[in-house]
Order: structure tokens, then sequence, then C-alpha cells
């Protein structure tokens, strides 16, 4: 998938991509936090879909290629492991930054809808294969639930009425949706930069497929919602942290998934995807219910602190180094 390349054009990705991340990634979630004032959308809708989606396309790029490839562990990898990274380290990580703000939709609904579809992707993949009906089924599941929770949103089942935009912000329009755009085609090309240094170098190390696509890989092409999540959270920006995180998963689990799978059946897969990785992200899936509800009024939002945000860390480099003894033989 990655033509080989030499050591210091591999670091040369690596640092430029992580500069050109820093970068992109504010102007990104600056530019995006206007579009939804513009049009009057909610941030969490925001966060979902552009930011969401458009984080995912480095997973969806690298997991059809994968796919196309005969390399089914990095493609299945790739899409559950940048779940589970998502959730432990992203979310812990912005949590640290500042305690995240949940509100019930995610509890009661975003996250029990996660886990119903990690559970169906899990019973497909029992038999040792996602065959492309199984793949279509995902994709079709994905092209049905996004519009009906972005519905239910923003009929204000969720979230708060976006701000009024600024006099300036509605005379440029144009401008701010370039400058999204742009802003996001960096974003994405430079975790691309990244990743193919990253797993050149790890290639040369001679550690497994699946390792590469659940850790440098899956870390790799989440470094777009790491970075649109990190700005978000420094700007108190909570809808746009979970909208992101929410959108991101959903995309992986059917869209990167059923379209991968649609274009090449996933087979030979390492059968630990289905003892430890779709159980790990089961379980991060529902501590964010367990860390986000609010005990006292269940109705009422409530927040993921700075403990909570350090166990979720803490949890992350267990599963790492779980999937290193494992798969370093």
């Amino acid at each position: 998938m990655y033509s080989d390349i030499p050591i210091w054009l591999s670091l040369l990705f690596v640092i430029g991509g992580l500069a050109a991340l820093a970068w992109s990634s504010d102007a990104f979630v600056d530019s995006s936090a206007k579009i939804a004032r513009i049009l009057g959308i909610s941030p969490f809708i925001i966060g979902m879909v552009i930011i969401g989606f458009g984080t995912s396309a480095p997973e969806l790029c690298v997991s059809a290629l994968s796919g196309i490839a005969g390399h089914s562990n990095i493609a299945i990898g790739n899409a559950y492991g940048s779940c589970s990274f998502n959730i432990l380290a992203i979310l812990g990580i912005a949590a640290l930054i500042r305690p995240i703000v949940v509100k019930p939709s995610i509890t009661f609904l975003a996250s029990p809808l996660l886990i119903a579809i990690t559970l169906v992707s899990w019973q497909l993949l029992r038999d040792g294969s996602l065959s492309r009906v199984d793949s279509l089924l995902l994709a079709v599941g994905f092209l049905i639930i996004m519009p009906l929770y972005c519905w239910y949103d923003q009929r204000g089942g969720g979230s708060p009425q976006p701000e009024t935009p600024s006099a300036q912000e509605s005379g440029n329009r144009i401008l701010i949706a370039l400058k999204v755009l742009f802003a996001l085609a960096v974003l994405v090309g430079s975790s691309h930069f990244l990743v193919w240094g990253s797993v050149d170098l790890a290639r040369q190390m001679g550690v497994s497929e699946l390792l590469i696509g659940l850790t440098i890989v899956a870390v790799g092409t989440s470094l777009p919602e790491l970075a649109s999540a990190i700005a978000s959270a420094r700007r108190g920006e909570h809808e746009f942290v979970m909208g992101n995180i929410v959108g991101s998963n959903l995309f992986n689990m059917l869209a990167v998934v059923g379209i991968a799978g649609s274009i090449s059946p996933i087979t030979d897969y390492s059968p630990y995807v289905l003892t430890r990785d779709v159980p790990t992200l089961i379980g991060a899936t529902l501590s964010i219910m367990i860390f986000g509800i609010n005990w006292r009024r269940p109705r009422a939002a409530g927040s993921v602190n700075r403990i909570e945000g350090a166990l979720w860390i803490l949890l992350f480099v267990a599963y790492t180094a779980l999937m290193i003894i494992q798969e370093v033989k």
C-alpha cells in the first residue's frame, strides 16, 4: 500500500506532517465554528458531519486501499483501532485540557447506538470474513442512521441553538467555506504523509501488519481527529469534541468498513480482532455512558473530568501494551 522510501524521507514526512497538522486543525475548527453560526446548524452536527467525516477521510482511504491490496489486517485494524483511539486517547487528552460537557443525547442515544453497531459488526465478523453483502449492510446502515440522527439533533433533541453570526462572518461566507476546504485538505494530506513515514519506519522494524494497523496506522489516520479535538477543547467547544468522536466512529464502523469490504471482501484477519479489539471498543464506548451521565439529574448534561480523562489514557496505554505483547513475536 505504501511504497518503501528512504529513512530520511520518512522522518521528513513525520516532522512535516506534524507541523502541518498543528496549523490546519486550528484553522479547520475555527472556520467550522463560523460555518455553524452562519448556517444556523448546531455545533454538534457540524462536529459529526464536517469535522467527524472530514477527519475520517484518511481511515477510508487507508482501509479501502489496504483491502484492495489484500492487507485485511491493516484494513480492519485501522478502522477499529481508530475508534478505540478516538475514545480512550483523544477524548482522554481533551478532558485533561478541559473537562468535557456530555449532553444526555450522547449518554442515552449516541453511545448505545455505537455499542449496538459494534455488536452487529462483531457478529458479522465471527465467521472469519466480511463479505460484500455484510459490507453493504453496514454501508446502508450508515446512510439510514446518519440522516436520522442529524434530524433528531437539529430539531432540538440534543444540542443548544448555535450563536448568532457576526455581520463580518455573514459577509464572508465564501471565504470561510474556502478556508474550511483548504484546512481540511491540509489536515488530511499531512496525515497521509505522516502515516506513510510512520508505516515505513515500522515496516523496517519487522512488526506485524495487525499491529501496524491497530497502532501506527490507526493513530496516524486519527491524528486529524486528535488535532481538531485539542483545538476544540482549548476553545471550550464541547459540542465539536463530542460530535467529532461520535461522527468519526459512526463513519469508521459503518462507512469505512462497509466501503472497504464492498470493494474487496475482508478475510484472513487475526482472531485477536474478535477477542481483544472489538471488546475493547465496546468497553470504551460504554465508558462514555458511565463517565458522562449526570447521576444526580440524568436529564441534565454531565461531564467527563480530568481524572476520568487520565483513566482513559491509562487504559489506552494498557491496551497498546497488550497488543505489543501479543503481536510482537
